[in-house]
């Protein structure tokens, strides 16, 4: 009898196709038919889906159309870090949001909060229009951003720690390398068609119209994930969560572990928090460069990471999360002091900052998000996520809105030993140091099983040659999709 070939773990083209017969919820699937192997690869396969359309959703309403509505805004400095800001502000109520996954579910709570969070940019699509104060829509502006960041904490609180159960342990980091991958090229291509569509507004006079018409299509694309999202089973028989107390808040402080990657990422998302906001601005206002040319950046960064993210995934699950962490904070450290060298016209640190800049950011934010899965037990994991993200959050926060009070103090250019500097490039260079300082942290992390960075290379060598042609994690791995 021939053997049938085993569905690939990622065949993201013909997921919509199910979308468009009717078929029961896995919520009326039993707990058995839940945590079948079949149904958690389907899950997987409906979640790289909905991450490519999320990456797009993102690219209508974050980075360069961010500071696209902050210059039609004429939003200053001051207030530009405050909004980048918002999103990490809002891990305060992280605590809140592990109780709800606690009580209601990680997928229940994920959908509910994404869903209401996405379709939040539907005031945007007529505020330029509206005949008020430039003020009022300011203030508009603002209410929404920290609104969808609130509840994108709640609903990503929720995801993760539904994705933490749904996807087994061992196969984590391959997961969601190419799971990464694949968000990342959705991600390049809407950023490119967002910055296009936005310059071409702006030189026919009609930024404003622009900016509705992406408002509009982000709702659009955020009610088709919402749909994705509840095609997606419950993680398979988790374990009962007991009732949350005021005890369990602490409990991230007394594990060793947990304590010293909270103090890493409190550290280094100040040191980021403190330039992160201001890049973009930097380029629009500082090095001429249009929204085309920032979305060219932004894409050629995301591109870099596709290509290095598969690699990275597989040297996560080799050698571990710390020798990742430390392979790229000492190299993250040093980019924003490489900005203060560009110019309009030697933009060269620019394009370095994308191949550096989108590699090693590739291989950051995977170890970092995968680690307190890994150190932290998985009860009341909710709890240990949520430390983890306010602990980074409200540090990215402060720093970020210290950083834009700081440019605005400071004169836009100065001459100093000779060279024109801007507020951005102090900043920048302020941020360097901050990293540096960071990286001693780092060094205590403390994870089981993590081997020597010496490890790194030889581990992440054999996935690159595996990429190169053409191979995923490989067809029998979806078979190995199980508790």
């Amino acid at each position: 009898m021939p053997v049938k070939a085993r569905p690939r773990l990622f065949a993201p083209f013909g997921l919509f196709v199910p979308l468009l017969r009717p078929a029961p919820l896995p919520e009326s699937a039993d707990k058995s038919a839940r945590a079948s192997p079949g149904t958690v690869r389907s899950a997987l396969r409906y979640s790289v889906a909905e991450g490519a359309l999320a990456e797009a959703f993102t690219a209508c309403t974050s980075n360069a159309m961010l500071t696209a509505w902050a210059l039609a805004l004429d939003c200053k400095p001051l207030l530009f870090g405050v909004l980048w800001a918002l999103p990490y502000l809002a891990q305060v109520v992280q605590f809140p949001a592990a109780w709800l996954s606690s009580r209601l579910g990680g997928r229940k709570t994920a959908i509910a909060a994404i869903a209401i969070a996405r379709q939040l940019q539907l005031p945007l699509a007529v505020l330029p229009l509206l005949a008020v104060s430039l003020g009022a829509k300011q203030a508009v502006f603002t209410a929404v951003t920290a609104l969808a960041a609130l509840l994108g904490v709640v609903g990503n609180n929720g995801w993760t720690t539904w994705m933490g159960e749904l996807v087994p342990s061992r196969l984590r980091g391959r997961y969601f390398g190419r799971r990464t991958a694949v968000c990342t090229l959705a991600g390049t291509i809407a950023a490119l068609g967002a910055g296009v569509w936005i310059d071409a507004a702006r030189r026919h006079g009609l930024e404003r119209e622009g900016l509705c018409c992406m408002a509009a299509l982000a709702c659009g694309i955020g009610a088709l994930t919402s749909l994705l999202m509840r095609r997606q089973c419950e993680a398979p028989a988790a374990e009962p969560q007991p009732a949350p107390c005021w005890s369990t808040l602490l409990e991230p402080w007394r594990d060793g572990a947990v304590r010293s990657a909270l103090w890493f990422n409190l550290a280094w998302n100040a040191a980021v928090g403190l330039a992160a906001s201001f890049f973009l601005l930097h380029m629009a206002e500082n090095l001429g460069m249009g929204f085309l040319a920032i979305s060219i950046y932004c894409a050629a960064v995301a591109v870099v990471r596709m290509l290095t993210s598969t690699a990275w995934g597989a040297a996560i699950d080799r050698v571990g999360c710390k020798p990742v962490i430390l392979c790229c904070t000492v190299g993250i450290a040093a980019i924003p002091a490489l900005w203060t060298f560009a110019g309009p016209h030697h933009l060269w640190p620019v394009a370095l900052d994308v191949l550096l800049g989108g590699a090693l950011w590739a291989g950051f934010n995977q170890a970092t998000f995968q680690l307190p899965l890994r150190i932290s037990p998985r009860r009341n994991r909710a709890f240990h996520l949520a430390a983890f993200s306010t602990a980074g959050g409200l540090a990215f926060a402060l720093a970020s809105a210290v950083g834009g009070a700081f440019a605005q103090a400071l004169p836009a250019h100065f001459l100093l030993r000779g060279h024109v500097w801007t507020g951005f490039e102090v900043l920048f260079i302020l941020s360097t140091v901050a990293r540096l300082g960071a990286v001693a942290l780092a060094v205590r992390l403390v994870e089981p099983g993590a081997q020597r960075v010496r490890n790194l290379w030889p581990a992440a060598g054999a996935p690159l040659q595996l990429a190169a042609q053409g191979a995923g994690i490989g067809e029998s791995a979806p078979a190995r999709i199980e508790k």
